[in-house]
C-alpha cells in the first residue's frame, strides 16, 4: 500500500474534532514519507520504499484506536473545558442581571413561595454541572495517566450535558414566565444579550455533548 492510500485509510477510519484528527493524519503522513525517503537514500525505488514504510508502520487496523483514543480524549476535554468556563460565566452573568437590574421591587416581594426552591434547584444544577466539568477536564487532562481508557469520561460528560440542559432550560423558564412570577428586569437591553449569550453556550454545549456521546457510542 501506498502512502496516500494508507493515509486516505487512515483519515477515514478516525473520527472526532476535525482540527486534531487533520493533525494527527499529518503527523502520520509525514512519518511515513520521512521513513520512505530513508529507505529511498539507501537505494530502494520510491513505490518499493512507501510500500516498506507502511508496513513498519502497522496496519490501519493497529494504529487506528490509539489514535481514536486521543480523538475522544480531545473532544473531552473540549467540552469540559466548555463548561468549565461557561457555566460560572453564565451563573455570574444572571446575577450582574438581577443585582443591577432587578423590576420592581415590591414585585418581589410578593414572589411566589416556590420561587426560592427552584432558583435554589437551578442553581445546584449549574453547579453540579461545571464542577463536573471542572473534574473531567482534571481527567482528561493531568489525570490521565491513572485513566488508561478516556471513553467512560468522555461520554458521561457529555451524556450529563444532554440530560441537564433541559432541565436547566425548564427551570429558567419556570423562573422567568411561571405563575405569578415579576418582571425579570427592569431593562431590556441587558436580558436580550444576556439570553443571545446563554443560548450560544448552550449550543456549543450540545453540539459539544453530541459529537462526544457519537464518538463513545458501542461499536
Amino acid at each position: 500500500m501506498l502512502i496516500d492510500d494508507y493515509v486516505a485509510d487512515l483519515g477515514r477510519a478516525l473520527c472526532g474534532p476535525p482540527g486534531p484528527k487533520r493533525d494527527l493524519v499529518v503527523e502520520a503522513r509525514d512519518s511515513l514519507t520521512d521513513a520512505a525517503e530513508a529507505l529511498q537514500a539507501e537505494g530502494l525505488e520510491r513505490a518499493e520504499a512507501e510500500h516498506l514504510a507502511v508496513d513498519e508502520f502497522g496496519q490501519v487496523a493497529e494504529v487506528a484506536p490509539g489514535l481514536q483514543r486521543e480523538l475522544t480524549a480531545t473532544a473531552g476535554r473540549w467540552l469540559a473545558t466548555l463548561l468549565f468556563l461557561s457555566v460560572p460565566a453564565t451563573v455570574l452573568m444572571w446575577s450582574a442581571i438581577w443585582h443591577f437590574s432587578p423590576g420592581d421591587p415590591g414585585a418581589w416581594a410578593t414572589r411566589p413561595g416556590w420561587y426560592s426552591t427552584v432558583s435554589l434547584l437551578l442553581d445546584l444544577v449549574q453547579f453540579g454541572v461545571g464542577v463536573f466539568g471542572g473534574l473531567a477536564l482534571f481527567a482528561l487532562g493531568r489525570g490521565s495517566r491513572w485513566i488508561g481508557e478516556p471513553r467512560l469520561v468522555t461520554r458521561s460528560l457529555g451524556l450529563l450535558v444532554l440530560i441537564a440542559l433541559p432541565v436547566t432550560g425548564g427551570l429558567s423558564l419556570l423562573l422567568t414566565l411561571g405563575p405569578d412570577v415579576p418582571h425579570a428586569a427592569g431593562t431590556l437591553a441587558p436580558l436580550v444579550l444576556a439570553n443571545l449569550v446563554t443560548s450560544a453556550f448552550w449550543g456549543l454545549q450540545v453540539y459539544g455533548a453530541t459529537r462526544c456521546v457519537r464518538l463513545t457510542r458501542p461499536v
